[in-house]
């Protein structure tokens, strides 16, 4: 076991989760259609305050994430404070790192209370699929920086005849990963042929996610973790999240072709994520403010790691590097866990991290560990179909010995 890392602050006052809150997530072009991330960050963090009921100004700093940022609105977090009635001198600042930009906010601010520079933050992030930056062609971006500089019309239309009706197409943001030319997708293919991970063990896992999370929304236990969103032209609210599957069959799921590897391939839209648009937020302090306020926490934090990797082959490991670290800095093992909540963005990519967060062989010959991080208990795994941060926390039958993991 290596060093452990306690994550506290300089007083020894642990970094407290005292509240958190969603809103439900839609999936691509539906209920969210037109409202841009920002608007949805301000939803979430507004209707967190109020419930609540912590004064704004006893936040002192907010950092938001968000993946694909907007050109109009660069520093979401920013925008939130100034839109939802927080003091405007409040410190806010924005974050990004793909798929784990929300951790990074909670990271960014727990390390703000360990430094003692802030007692309370709020951390989240949003992001919209429905509501994109379209950019221009190189050419023709180009040409209009030019244009800008002419100094007469006959320079102007001289620079325009060099355009082509295909330089004035739309261009819409790139899904690809930019060093490599790689969709997230072609990565999961990859890892699914790697690992020889099935088409059927794909389709279970998805299908065991949306049962897992229709019954979670059945049996009411999403309702303290999700608000109400109210959408313009507020006819109808939206509830619960829109992009579950909960009426479909493994028969369902098999007859759908592979999305991105056409001829051998065994990821399909139904074993992936859909696109969706939605925000989430946490309000963390100190254990000692928090106390001030008569809060009772919800949780700690009790370590966190990230981890990079190779991008080329296999690039979606992430949980299976950062979870031995984790687990080291918090001086836990896997099997003290009870709650074990991973980021499902495909099938193949969690079904590769659970096999080799279980592997004597990667923890020796790549991790250059003794042993393997540990087997993942199905009972613990996800156990409402998907995966955030705040979930942990809200867990209604939580006790002090909880130690959830979220990945």
């Amino acid at each position: 076991m290596g060093q452990v890392l306690p994550l506290v602050t300089r007083q020894g006052d642990r970094i407290a989760i005292v509240s958190g809150l969603r809103t439900p997530f839609a999936r691509q072009a539906t209920a969210f259609h037109g409202i841009p991330a920002v608007d949805l960050g301000k939803m979430v963090v507004g209707e967190l305050l109020a419930r609540s009921e912590i004064p704004a100004e006893v936040i002192e700093q907010l950092v938001f994430g968000q993946v694909v940022q907007m050109p109009e609105a660069p520093n979401i977090a920013r925008e939130i404070v100034l839109g939802t009635g927080m003091n405007v001198h409040t410190d806010a600042y924005s974050v990004s790192r793909a798929c784990a930009t929300s951790f990074q906010a909670i990271a960014n601010v727990a390390e703000s209370l360990m430094a003692g520079t802030i007692r309370a933050g709020i951390a989240g992030g949003a992001d919209s699929s429905s509501v994109l930056p379209i950019g221009v062609s190189k050419k023709l971006a180009r040409v209009l920086v030019d244009v800008n500089k002419a100094r007469t019309m006959s320079q102007r239309l001289k620079l325009f005849s060099r355009l082509r009706l295909r330089d004035l197409m739309p261009v819409p943001p790139a899904v690809a990963e930019y060093s490599t030319g790689l969709r997230m997708g072609d990565t999961a293919e990859q890892m699914a042929k790697t690992y020889g991970i099935t088409r059927e063990q794909q389709d279970a896992l998805a299908h065991r996610s949306h049962q897992r999370a229709a019954q979670a929304w059945s049996d009411g236990k999403l309702k303290e973790e999700v608000m109400t969103a109210f959408i313009p032209p507020y006819k109808q609210p939206l509830v619960e999240d829109n992009n579950i599957r909960g009426n479909s069959s493994l028969a369902d799921y098999a007859r759908l072709r592979p999305a991105f590897d056409r001829k051998h391939g065994t990821v399909t839209a139904a074993n992936s994520t859909p696109l969706t648009d939605g925000a989430a937020a946490v309000i963390l302090m100190t254990e000692s403010r928090a106390k001030e306020l008569g809060l009772v926490p919800l949780g700690y934090l009790r370590s966190y790691a990230f981890t990079a990797i190779d991008v080329w082959q296999d690039m979606l490991l992430g949980p299976a590097w950062s979870t031995p670290l984790a687990l080291e800095r918090a001086g836990l093992t896997m099997s003290d866990l009870t709650l074990i909540d991973m980021h499902e963005a495909f099938a193949a990519q969690t079904l590769a991290n659970i096999q080799l967060l279980g592997s004597e062989r990667f923890a020796r010959d790549v991790l250059g560990r003794a042993h393997a991080t540990g087997e993942v208990d199905d009972s613990k795994f996800n156990v409402l179909g998907g995966s955030i941060g705040l979930r942990a926390s809200l867990r209604g039958d939580r006790r002090a010995d909880d130690y959830p993991d979220i990945a």
